[in-house]
């Protein structure tokens, strides 16, 4: 997996028409999604992540920290968008415990996107009602578990997850209203993901791919400062995962095009039957890109 992120952004300067320009307005590239995809924190937009324009390409990298009572999650990949309408992204999630018995667990998986604009467009249709759509799917490889061999636990299949691998499929519609400096998102996720892959696919309650809503709303303070709110609907594969809603409130700074901060207060819901109870705590994720 380690040779995608160098083949991946060679292939978008082989793809690109023209030089790189981030010709696109500041913050309207999004921040890097916790799956990797441009959009929000928790779910993606449809808005193609960096800041070239239709004639060029942009890229970047990022670094997404999440830490709860109990849990730690770190996400880190690449995402680059070549001419405003193909966005290519990968990631890799690292998921943490710190509560015994979970106290050693670890979990890591691999994460591929493609998301690709169909339709609209968010910052230059503001005398339209249709939005910008875009559809995307991602790869999800869940890569073992460890830290629970005591317990004779290595595989998501051990806790109830009918598979390790799967495929998300979602359509983002995207609203801007510039003069009232406010963004609109809403996205509809087909997926058998339990807690996004993290502890697998499909599971011994229900083992059938279910449209999940998501929904995300910002209005920019100033032209650097964006502040807003998420909800991700999951759902409940897992007899041992008693698995809720994802939501958060966050706060986005662009103080160049080249570089972002996002803080926020998220709660990711239960995360097992044998801790459970509501897993809140900071996220905050850096970016920095053309």
């Amino acid at each position: 997996m380690n040779k995608i992120i160098p083949t991946l952004l060679a292939a978008c300067v082989c793809a690109a028409a023209g030089a790189q320009d981030m010709g696109k307005l500041l913050a309207t590239g999004g921040v890097s999604q916790v799956e990797g995809a441009g959009g929000g924190g928790l779910t993606p937009w449809a808005l193609i992540s960096g800041y070239g324009t239709r004639d060029s390409w942009g890229a970047n990298a990022h670094y997404t920290y999440v830490s709860t009572q109990d849990y730690q999650l770190n996400t880190y990949g690449v995402t680059a968008g070549i001419a405003d309408r193909l966005e290519l992204s990968f990631a890799n999630q690292e998921f943490k415990g710190s509560l015994a018995p979970l106290d050693k667990l670890d979990i890591k998986q691999d994460l591929i996107g493609l998301k690709l604009k169909v339709l609209g467009d968010a910052v230059y249709e503001q005398d339209v009602w249709l939005p910008q759509v875009a559809i995307g799917i991602m790869y999800k490889k869940n890569k073992g578990i460890r830290g629970l061999e005591a317990l004779g636990v290595t595989n998501v299949r051990q806790l109830g997850a009918k598979d390790d691998s799967g495929y998300d499929y979602y359509l983002s519609a995207t609203k801007i209203y510039l003069e009232h400096s406010l963004l609109l998102n809403a996205t509809l996720r087909a997926t058998r993901a339990n807690q996004m892959g993290i502890l697998g696919f499909g599971g011994d309650r229900n083992d059938d791919t279910r449209l999940m809503p998501e929904f995300s709303a910002a209005y920019l303070i100033n032209r650097k400062l964006a502040l807003g709110a998420e909800y991700r609907r999951k759902p409940h594969n897992l007899g041992v995962d008693d698995e809720k809603a994802y939501y958060d409130a966050f706060l986005a700074w662009f103080p160049t095009k080249n570089f972002s901060v996002t803080a926020a207060y998220a709660n990711l819901g239960d995360i097992t039957i044998f801790n459970p109870k509501q897993q809140r705590g900071l996220y905050l994720s850096l970016q920095a890109g053309f």
